[in-house]
C-alpha cells in the first residue's frame, strides 16, 4: 500500500501531499502522523496541500481530526498551501477546520509554527516565575 511521507525538522513534522487522497490512504496517513507525533514528541504538524486540486467532505474530517488528535498530544497543525477552489469548497461543505492554522506557504507555515512554540515557552516561563514569587 502506498504511504506519504512524514518528514521530521527539528521539533516539526512535514508532510506534502502530492497525490490525491483516497479514503484508506487518508485514514493511513492520519494514524501515521498521530503516532509520529507521539514517538517523536513533535510539537507542530506542517500539511502541505498545494498540489491537491479537490478536497472533499471525508478528507476536511480527517484534516480536522489529525489537528483534534495533534492538540491532545501537545502539537498544533498548520496546513499550507490550500487553493481557493478548496477554500471554497471547504466552507461551502460547512467544514471550518476547527483547529487547524493555515498559512500561505511552507515557509510561512514554519514561521507561524516556530511562533506559537515560542509563546507556549514564553507563557510556561511566566508560571514558573508567578510559582516563584508565591512561594517566597
Amino acid at each position: 500500500m502506498e504511504k506519504i511521507p512524514i518528514l521530521k525538522m527539528g521539533p516539526f513534522l512535514l508532510v506534502t501531499i502530492q497525490v490525491d487522497l483516497y479514503d484508506r490512504l487518508a485514514l493511513s496517513l492520519e494514524a501515521d502522523l498521530v503516532q509520529m507525533v507521539n514517538k517523536t514528541g513533535a510539537r507542530g504538524v506542517l500539511i502541505d496541500i498545494s498540489a491537491v486540486a479537490i478536497v472533499d467532505s471525508f478528507m476536511g474530517r480527517i484534516i480536522g481530526n489529525i489537528a483534534s488528535m495533534s492538540k491532545i498530544l501537545d502539537a498544533e497543525t498548520v496546513v499550507v498551501g490550500m487553493q481557493p477552489a478548496v477554500a471554497i469548497t471547504l466552507i461551502e461543505l460547512g467544514l471550518p477546520l476547527k483547529g487547524v492554522y493555515t498559512a500561505l506557504n511552507v515557509e510561512r507555515g514554519m514561521n507561524l509554527l516556530n511562533s506559537m512554540i515560542q509563546l507556549d515557552e514564553d507563557d510556561e516561563g511566566e508560571e514558573e516565575d508567578d510559582d516563584r514569587i508565591h512561594s517566597e
